[in-house]
C-alpha cells in the first residue's frame, strides 16, 4: 500500500512536468541555464550527475520512464522487482529535484523517502534489515508530523487560530469559500485550527497502548491531507503523506497481531540511542561555539559603559599617536570580524589606529542594562567606548555599516571636537521606512526570534556554514560561524530590530545638522539599483554635514554585505576611506596587525 500511494505521487508529479514542458525549456521558470546556479556550491560529481539529466530531452525522457514505472508499481504483484522500481523512482526524483527548483514541494520528498526505504526493504535478504528500514520510514513520519506541529506552536497566528483564515485568503494556497467560512464561524474555525495542531503535535500517540489510537490518528491525518489537496491545490499531498500511514500501522501494531508477531523492533532502541548521542553532540557543539564566541581573541579587551554593558573590543593596531583612530561599528546581525579585510588593510597601509567592537549581546559583549532597549543605549555605548579606549588627545574616525552608520551619525553630537570624520557604508537612514525602503518588518523580527529559539534548542549542530563566510580571511571564519550559530547574536538582532522599527517610524522632517565634521558616504551598487531612492537617502546623509568636506561614492557590483566581506570590494572601500582622509596618514611598508593567525592557521 505504501509503495502504491508513493507511486501515485510520482506518477502525478511526472505527468505534471510532461504537460508543462514550457517551464523547463529556454526562458521557462526552470530554464536549466538559469537554475543551475543553485548547484554552484555542490561538488563536481553532483554537478555532472545533475547536468547529465537536466537537458530538455533527457528530462522529458526520464519523466516518461518514471510514469511507466509508476504505472507498473500500481499493477498486482509482490516480486523483488518492485524493489528496483521503488529505488528507481526515489533516486530519479532526488536527481531531478534541482532541475525542478520551482514547483517541487514536501510531497516529493516524502514519496522519495518512502520509495527508497521500501525499495531497499524489498531487496535486502535479512528480515531484521527489512523491519529496520520500515521502522526508519515510520519514525520519519512521526518526526514530520510532530516537528511540524510543535514549530507551529511558536507562531502566534496558530496559537490564536488566525492562521487558517490567513492561509485561506492567500492567492497561492487560498480558497475564497473556506476563507469566508472561517470569518462566519470563528469558533468552529478556532477549534479546527487547534485540532490540526493537536493532531500533528500528538501524532506519536499512535504508538500508545498497543496502537489503540493508530486508526483514528492516521484516518484524521489522511482527512487533513485530502482537505489540503482540495482547498489548497496540493494534490500530491493526498497520496504522498498517507504513504507513511501503512508503515505506521505496521510498526504500531501489537505483537499479538499476526502481521507483527515476527517484527524486529531493535530499530527503536537504536534510534533512541542515536537521538541521545545526537543530543549530547548538539549540546557539546553549542558549548564549544559559545566559548569560541565569547572568549574573543588574545588581544581582546573589555570596557564597561554607563549602562553597565560590558563591551568587548579589539585594537588591530595602535597606530601613530599623532594620527586618528578608526572605530568600526558593525551592522545588524553582523560581527566585528566582518570588517577583517578593511581593518587589516588600514593597518598595513596607514598610520591610523584601528579598533573594532561588538555591541552588547554580540560575541563577548554582554548587556546588563535593566531598562528596555533603545538605540540611544547603543549610541551611548559607542561614545563611552571611544572615550574609554582612545587617548584623550587623539581624534577618531567613525566607520559604520548599515545600522552602525546611523549609530555613528548620532554619536557625532556627543563626541564634538574629537571627531575627525564619519564614513557611512551603505548606511541605514531613519527615513527609510517612511520612504517605503524598509524590509518586511514583522517577517524579519519573526525570523530572528524563530532562529534564536531553534538555536537555543540545540539545533545549531544542523546549521550549515553560509557560503559568504568563505569570503572572509581564513583566520576569522571559525569564529564568525560560531557567532552566527549562537542564539545570543540572533536575540540581540531581534532586540535591536524592534528598537529600530520603533525609532525609525517616529522620524519626521530632516536629519539634524552636523557642523564641521567631514563625511564619506559609500553605497553598494546593488543596493541603489534595487531602489534608487536609497541613493537619495545616502546623499541626505552627506548633506547633513555642513561646513566640512563630503563625498559620495558607489562601489560597482557590490551588495550590502559583500562591500565588507568580499576582498575585492572591501579593498575598494578601504581605498576610498584612505583617499578621503589621506595625506600624512599613509605609510609603506606597514607592519602586520597586532592580531596574528595562530600557528595552526598559519600552517594551513
Amino acid at each position: 500500500m505504501s509503495e502504491r500511494l508513493a507511486a501515485v505521487s510520482s506518477l502525478q508529479s511526472s505527468l505534471e512536468y510532461l504537460t508543462q514542458r514550457k517551464d523547463i525549456e529556454k526562458g521557462g521558470m526552470n530554464d536549466w541555464e538559469v537554475a543551475r546556479q543553485y548547484l554552484a556550491g555542490a561538488g563536481p560529481l553532483t554537478r555532472r550527475l545533475v547536468d547529465g539529466v537536466s537537458g530538455v530531452r533527457t528530462t522529458t525522457a526520464l519523466h516518461a520512464v518514471r510514469s511507466a514505472v509508476a504505472v507498473g508499481m500500481l499493477l498486482p504483484g509482490d516480486s523483488r522487482w518492485r524493489g528496483a522500481g521503488n529505488l528507481f523512482l526515489g533516486a530519479s526524483s532526488a536527481v531531478l529535484s534541482p532541475r525542478h527548483h520551482y514547483g517541487g514541494d514536501g510531497s516529493d520528498q516524502v514519496a522519495t523517502l518512502v520509495q527508497l526505504a521500501t525499495g531497499a526493504a524489498r531487496l535486502v535478504p535479512s528480515l531484521a534489515a527489512k523491519d529496520a528500514l520500515l521502522w526508519y520510514a515510520a519514525l520519519q513520519a512521526n518526526l514530520a508530523y510532530a516537528v511540524s506541529g510543535w514549530v507551529k506552536l511558536f507562531g502566534k497566528p496558530w496559537r490564536d487560530a488566525t492562521a487558517l483564515g490567513g492561509v485561506m485568503r492567500t492567492r497561492t494556497y487560498g480558497h475564497d469559500g473556506m476563507f469566508r467560512w472561517t470569518q462566519e464561524h470563528p469558533r468552529t474555525a478556532k477549534a479546527l485550527t487547534h485540532g490540526v495542531l493537536a493532531l500533528e503535535c500528538l501524532f506519536p500517540l499512535a504508538y500508545a497502548r498497543g496502537g489503540t489510537l493508530t486508526r483514528s490518528m492516521i484516518t484524521s491525518a489522511a482527512t487533513f491531507h485530502v482537505a489540503n489537496g482540495y482547498l489548497m491545490g496540493l494534490g500530491r499531498f493526498v497520496t504522498a503523506f498517507p504513504a507513511f500511514h501503512p508503515l505506521v500501522a505496521y510498526t504500531s501494531a501489537p505483537r499479538s497481531h499476526p502481521a507483527a508477531a515476527a517484527r524486529d523492533d531493535r530499530a527503536v532502541p537504536a534510534a533512541l540511542a542515536a537521538l541521545a548521542g545526537g543530543t549530547a553532540a548538539a549540546a557539546l557543539t553549542a558549548v564549544r561555539r559559545r566559548l569560541r564566541t565569547t572568549e574573543g581573541w588574545h588581544t581582546s579587551r573589555t570596557l564597561t559603559t554607563r549602562h553597565g554593558n560590558r563591551l568587548q573590543y579589539e585594537e588591530y593596531a595602535p597606530g601613530d599617536p599623532e594620527q586618528p583612530v578608526v572605530v568600526l561599528a558593525s551592522g545588524l546581525l553582523s560581527t566585528s570580524e566582518h570588517y577583517a579585510w578593511i581593518a587589516e588593510q588600514l593597518c598595513y597601509e596607514t598610520r591610523f589606529g584601528v579598533i573594532a567592537y561588538a555591541r552588547a549581546g554580540y560575541a563577548g559583549s554582554r548587556r546588563a542594562a535593566a531598562t528596555s532597549f533603545r538605540l540611544s543605549e547603543s549610541v551611548h555605548d559607542l561614545v563611552d567606548l571611544v572615550n574609554g579606549s582612545v587617548a584623550p588627545h587623539r581624534k577618531v574616525i567613525l566607520v559604520g555599516h548599515s545600522i552602525g552608520g546611523e549609530l555613528a551619525r548620532r554619536a557625532a553630537r556627543h563626541l564634538g571636537d574629537r571627531l575627525q570624520g564619519i564614513v557611512y557604508l551603505d548606511s541605514s537612514h531613519p527615513g527609510q521606512f517612511t520612504s517605503g525602503l524598509g524590509p518586511d518588518e514583522k517577517g524579519l523580527a519573526g525570523n530572528f526570534a524563530a532562529v534564536s529559539r531553534a538555536l537555543r534548542l540545540g539545533t545549531g549542530i544542523l546549521l550549515s556554514r553560509p557560503g559568504w563566510i568563505a569570503e572572509l580571511p581564513y583566520a576569522y571564519r571559525k569564529k564568525v560561524f560560531a557567532q552566527y550559530a549562537d542564539a545570543r547574536m540572533w536575540e540581540a538582532a531581534r532586540r535591536e530590530w524592534k528598537a529600530v522599527r520603533a525609532d525609525f517610524r517616529s522620524f519626521k522632517g530632516a536629519l539634524a545638522r552636523i557642523e564641521g565634521v567631514p563625511a564619506l558616504v559609500v553605497s553598494a551598487q546593488r543596493t541603489v539599483d534595487r531602489n534608487p531612492e536609497q541613493l537619495l537617502l545616502h546623499r541626505e546623509l552627506a548633506a547633513a554635514h555642513v561646513g566640512a568636506r563630503t563625498a559620495t561614492v558607489v562601489v560597482e557590483g557590490a551588495t550590502h554585505e559583500s562591500m565588507l566581506i568580499n576582498s575585492r570590494y572591501a579593498h575598494q572601500v578601504t581605498d576610498h576611506i584612505v583617499a578621503f582622509f589621506d595625506g600624512p596618514a599613509r605609510r609603506a611598508p606597514a607592519p602586520r596587525p597586532t592580531r596574528p593567525a595562530t600557528r595552526k592557521e598559519a600552517a594551513r
